[in-house]
């Protein structure tokens, strides 16, 4: 794996903003870049697609959308896929959300995420759009997402053309499940694996646990063999690095950028 398929994330350092981001992946040479809707929405939406485009960088994802369990879902992620379009992916990422007083337990949250998806499926093939279901570490199952394996990911998306839905293998929320290795090679059969993300697993995890994904080659995960395993697969597309780290944030973004990128060499 080379330079050729790497993707920074955004969030990896937000501390960046967009325009200096952009300018920093031309100069490293970094081809892709995932992206955020508050930020892109925070800098226009318009202007972030001109300068993303004018820079010749690929957008491999944009995330979020989702939270189908909460009100207001329909519009926000009918948004958002106009958003990925007009930001030139074809990959929007779906966090699914959590237990609310509609959906008070796991398996009516799943139904309420199977029949939003369902709405919005159409909607997003029509416009180009692969929504990507990402299943979360089940330490937010309760509040982010009632979606914690691969295998659960894919019985909702199976539902579906695999060319208008499909899942993320993450790395970090799916290393510890010792079935994801047989659900990553039935989502490559299927062509549902629709972006690969990369961060590390480091213990002790910090209070908030939201922000403890490590830089890469830090922790717990075998990254390397995660990379063969979706390689095997069949998946070719970008391996986009997401890490959430609050000391890495406290950084020099354009340092912590460069000791990413050689991180994902290294590893």
């Amino acid at each position: 794996m080379n330079l050729d398929r790497f993707s920074i994330n955004q969030m990896t350092v937000k501390q960046l903003a967009l325009p200096e981001l952009v300018a920093e992946c031309v100069r490293l040479g970094i081809p892709g870049i995932g992206l955020w809707r508050e930020p892109v929405q925070a800098y226009g939406v318009e202007a972030a697609a001109a300068l993303v485009r004018d820079a010749g960088l690929t957008v491999t994802t944009l995330c979020r959308g989702g939270f189908f369990t909460a009100d207001g879902w329909e519009a926000e992620n009918r948004a958002a896929i106009d958003e990925a379009v007009t930001l030139g992916t074809d990959t929007l990422v779906l966090v699914s959300g959590g237990l609310t007083p509609a959906c008070p337990d796991l398996l009516s949250a799943r139904a309420r995420i199977t029949e939003a998806i369902g709405a919005l499926a159409p909607y997003a093939g029509e416009r180009g759009i692969r929504l990507a279901i990402e299943p979360l570490h089940p330490m937010y199952a309760s509040d982010r997402c009632a979606v914690s394996t691969l295998d659960q990911a894919l019985a909702i998306a199976e539902h579906f053309p695999p060319g208008q839905v499909g899942v993320v293998v993450d790395t970090y929320h799916l290393w510890w499940d010792d079935r994801a290795p047989a659900a990553v090679e039935r989502a490559g059969a299927a062509g549902r694996i629709h972006s690969f993300q990369l961060a590390d697993w480091t213990t002790p995890l910090p209070a908030g646990v939201l922000n403890g994904r490590g830089q890469l080659g830090t922790g717990a995960i075998a990254l390397r063999a995660w990379a063969d395993l979706v390689e095997k697969a069949g998946w070719t597309g970008p391996v986009e690095v997401e890490l959430f780290n609050d000391e890495l944030w406290s950084r020099d973004g354009v340092e912590v950028l460069e000791e990413t990128l050689d991180s994902f060499l290294a590893v």
